[in-house]
């Protein structure tokens, strides 16, 4: 096991439910009080997936057992080829590697929920000890396993009233009245907008310029927004199931053109968003957006002109890498046998640690 220590470098990798690629994030973490850590990224980089693990990733949600213990395996010796070109080419010698993996499966409320890529074959490819699958532990203690970053975001963001993250799934995090960190998903946001952009013949909306010269669809519009999930208290979360079984067959069902279907997303993502941070009890410096949506210049314009919300935009690599960022930290945590999955957030049964070590090369 290790040693606890006042600083840390760590390696984080992350590939999210949008598919954009392999996130790896070297960080610095550095210990200024009891609760109070400092961070810096030191490099990073998005290695995009070809189009054959794009595929396979899509399709692991069909897979047979033994086709997805396979892919399991493979996908972590991935993660760990790329893990190793990229410490090799910036001569990085990180304590360990944290990895979130990619989720498959999530089905909190049946009891599980599975993130492949597996930690033992990262280990193998490095010879460096890896954390990996944070989630399994707070979903076995009842909890959704879901959103983990709000550990991170209190004690790295916590000047900010509140943090967003725009990735596959709109995520949110803040402190309530009681001091309680309050956190869940807000609604599709990615994995919605991008249904419209592939029917454009392009994998993203770039700027949300298609969006901008569409029309809302007030039919489609309010069929989203009396989803059931969006009048449900936290905790609860997302999967893919969700997304699969309830909202797109709302968008196949209208037929819409790229144009008005992106339209009529952004506004919805801009109105939820700001349904929810009127929950908010103090703004701090702003609301911290961060996440690959943060770039549609669209729904910026919406959120800050039409919905008069105070957006703080980071510099370029916070908003890209902060998941990899915090997932490194979670990692941390776990050294520090800190709880990093708060089930106040999460509703689990008490506060975990979540994670699980492979030592990597010991001999």
């Amino acid at each position: 096991m290790f040693c606890k220590k006042e600083e840390y470098r760590v390696l984080g990798l992350m590939s999210g439910t949008s598919l954009d690629g392999l996130d790896l994030a070297y960080c610095h973490f550095h210990k200024v009080s009891p609760g109070r850590w400092d961070y810096r990224i030191l490099k990073a980089e998005t290695l995009p997936w070809e189009e054959a693990w794009k595929k396979k990733i899509q399709a692991a949600f069909h897979y047979s057992g033994p086709e997805l213990i396979e892919f399991h395996f493979s996908l972590g010796h991935e993660f760990g080829k790329r893990a190793s070109h990229f410490l090799k080419k910036h001569n990085l010698a990180p304590d360990f590697i944290a990895s979130h993996g990619q989720t498959i499966y999530h089905q909190p409320d049946s009891g599980y929920t599975f993130q492949a890529g597996s930690g033992a074959a990262i280990a193998a490819q490095t010879g460096l000890p890896v954390i990996c699958d944070f989630r399994s532990g707070d979903v076995a203690l009842g909890g959704q396993g879901a959103p983990l970053v709000p550990a991170g975001d209190r004690l790295l963001f916590g000047d900010y009233g509140a943090c967003i993250n725009l990735g596959g799934f709109a995520n949110l995090s803040f402190d309530n009245e009681k001091g309680q960190r309050i956190a869940y998903d807000i609604c599709p946001a990615n994995l919605g907008l991008n249904y419209f952009s592939a029917l454009a013949g392009i994998p993203y909306d770039k700027d949300g310029m298609l969006a901008s010269q569409g029309k809302v669809d007030p039919f489609l519009l309010d069929e989203l927004l009396a989803l059931a999930y969006f009048h449900m208290p936290p905790p609860k979360s997302l999967g893919r199931e969700w997304l699969e079984h309830e909202f797109i067959p709302i968008l196949q069902e209208k037929s819409l053109s790229p144009h008005d279907g992106l339209r009529t997303l952004n506004q919805f993502l801009a109105i939820l968003i700001k349904q929810e941070i009127s929950k908010i009890p103090h703004m701090g410096k702003g609301i911290l957006l961060t996440g690959g949506g943060t770039h549609n210049a669209f729904l910026i314009h919406l959120l800050r002109e039409e919905m008069g919300l105070p957006i703080v935009v980071p510099d370029a690599q916070l908003i890209d890498f902060k998941e990899a960022l915090i997932f490194a930290f979670l990692g941390v945590l776990y050294v520090e046998e800190t709880p990093n999955c708060l089930n106040e957030v999460t509703g689990a049964r008490y506060n975990n640690i979540g994670g699980c070590l492979y030592q990597g090369r010991l001999f």
